[in-house]
């Protein structure tokens, strides 16, 4: 049973377990918590995450079923609320009185940090309206793990999150992340992860390094390290994996990344987008500069979309 949002609630431990050990929490200040979870192997949560879920009033939770099961591995018996992308208005508002009334909720999502690819963003937008203290509570995530383990450069880089499920669409995302200087870390459904690595290699060209990552974490976490083209034969011929999967691609060399800044390459694509289409326009500059066309695709793409097209 969910359990309300009003009415008296029954006294509960605020205990957690780890090591074997039992630990009583401290009290929790009132507010909103994001409480990164475990990606995958319960063991990386941390201590401070442990002891928020223990203190909290209640957990706001995408899925209440996976979240239970954390808790319960913890020996933590803070009730569940449901909170995830199909939340509305209603269900947002209820949560900021109580929090106005000053309760303690944690906020988590299925894995990982709260409000990275996550609709979480929308609750404590509202909350920062309403001048409720919001508490980040640090821990694991995906995109970092990922970049760390993919062995391509990490001083720079660009969290995309999912692509457009079409075909079209995707490519032209793609066109757009062509020319950004850092490495590109992005979440693909693994029945996807085929055509959008063939894509990629097509768009951003095969000889880019890329990693994809499978499982982190889990038991049979793998990481398989080669350049687009590589991994997009592979996997074309394999099948879909199986697992959560997250892709990592190498920024594009500095020789071949058209900037903002390009004055002369920004105003011939205008002139050419008077009188022509994106990929038409795009295709005479490139033609006329010698730049790679894709890069100046992206080009024409912002432009474009900065003049309204």
């Amino acid at each position: 049973m969910r359990p309300r949002f009003d009415g008296p609630r029954p006294p509960r431990s605020t205990t957690f377990t780890a090591f074997g050990l039992a630990s009583e929490t401290e009290p929790l200040a009132p507010g909103l918590h994001i409480v990164a979870t475990p990606i995958g192997n319960l063991r990386d949560v941390t201590i401070r995450a442990l002891a928020t879920l223990a203190a909290a009033d209640a957990v706001l939770a995408e899925d209440t079923r996976v979240t239970r099961t954390l808790l319960a591995h913890y020996g933590i018996t803070t009730p569940l609320v449901a909170y995830h992308e199909h939340s509305g208005e209603t269900v947002r508002e209820r949560v900021v009185a109580r929090l106005r009334e000053g309760e303690a909720l944690a906020l988590v999502s299925d894995a990982g940090t709260p409000l990275v690819s996550d609709p979480g963003y929308k609750l404590v937008q509202a909350a920062i309206e309403a001048g409720i203290a919001i508490t980040p509570v640090p821990g694991p995530s995906a995109v970092t793990t990922a970049l760390v383990a993919a062995g391509l450069p990490t001083d720079r880089f660009f969290f995309e999150g999912f692509l457009p499920q079409k075909a079209g669409a995707r490519r032209n995302r793609l066109e757009a992340l062509a020319g950004v200087p850092g490495t590109l870390v992005l979440f693909e459904s693994p029945h996807r992860l085929p055509e959008m690595l063939a894509d990629a290699a097509a768009v951003l060209g095969p000889e880019r390094p890329a990693a994809v990552t499978r499982e982190l974490t889990k038991l049979y976490e793998t990481v398989r390290r080669d350049t687009l083209g590589s991994l997009a034969d592979r996997f074309g011929g394999e099948g879909p994996p199986k697992g959560e999967i997250v892709v990592v691609i190498g920024a594009a060399p500095a020789t071949e990344r058209a900037t903002d800044g390009d004055a002369a390459l920004d105003a011939a694509l205008r002139a050419a987008l008077e009188r022509h289409s994106i990929k038409d326009a795009a295709s005479l500059v490139a033609d006329e500069t010698g730049q790679p066309r894709r890069l100046v695709y992206a080009r024409a793409l912002a432009l474009a979309r900065e003049a309204g097209g």
